[in-house]
């Protein structure tokens, strides 16, 4: 019974403690006045729209209205190739009817590729690589390069007929040229072979009146052949006749 009157009296005090405060909290009300308000007097410095803005907002982010791209010439061919064969074979849509023409299209593509590495392989395989890619002496010389690795065995007389027949200049002095080496080794002015230059055999030849002559005759060969001007008749004769006397005269040697 003590303890409840006691808890009673501790309520009832604090109840009082609680009344004074705010009727203190009343009597002493705070007034604000202008006074007391801070003005930012600091001058506000406006600033313009930048020049040109709208550049910065073309990328795709900012817009907003999607636009159908305009169809190129390819574009157009595929949709009138897609309505073709939408006629002919009655796709259920349009939208299977591009993914046919897309399908087509690409293994024609991979077919012409293959093609293309096929004819190449097949060229190079058959030892005309260079005839592709090459220009018109290199050409002659891969058709004839086997005449060079056969040299004792081969008729410089009868290929000399056969390509004047044929008015091949270039072709004819050439085979002079490798109907000239023949004789030289044929009568051990020199020791032939393929791998070597004009300038090897010219060190091998010890008459001087010979090594001027193979010197004259290899500058005439290497201009006619390897050189890109017309080789008109008259040039043609004077080299022909030049190699004609110079092989008669190791034949009669």
């Amino acid at each position: 019974m003590n303890k409840i009157l006691i808890v009673l009296l501790f309520f009832f005090c604090s109840n009082i403690g609680a009344q004074d405060s705010l009727a203190v909290a009343k009597k002493e009300k705070i007034v604000f006045t202008e006074k007391d308000i801070a003005v930012d007097s600091a001058a506000i410095e406006a600033k313009p729209f930048a020049k040109n803005f709208k550049k910065k907002y073309t990328d795709a982010a900012f817009i907003y209205e999607f636009k159908t791209p305009e169809k190129n010439a390819w574009d157009r061919f595929k949709e009138w190739l897609a309505n073709l064969f939408n006629n002919l074979f009655s796709f259920t849509d349009s939208k299977a009817a591009n993914n046919f023409v897309d399908i087509l299209l690409r293994t024609i593509a991979i077919g012409i590729i293959i093609f293309v590495i096929y004819l190449i392989a097949k060229a190079i395989m058959n030892k005309e690589g260079q005839w592709i890619f090459g220009r018109n002496s290199d050409r002659k010389i891969i058709n004839y390069d086997e005449i060079e690795k056969n040299l004792h065995l081969v008729d410089f007389e009868k290929l000399i007929q056969n390509s004047l027949q044929l008015d091949e200049k270039r072709l004819t002095i050439r085979y002079y040229y490798l109907w000239l080496l023949k004789k030289m080794s044929e009568k051990q002015i020199i020791e032939w072979d393929v791998e070597k230059t004009n300038s090897d055999y010219l060190y091998e030849i010890k008459n001087e009146s010979q090594k001027d002559e193979f010197a004259y005759l290899s500058y005439l060969y290497n201009n006619i052949w390897y050189g890109e001007f017309e080789l008109d008749d008259e040039t043609f004769a004077k080299a022909r006749t030049s190699f004609e006397k110079s092989i008669n005269k190791i034949n009669n040697g």
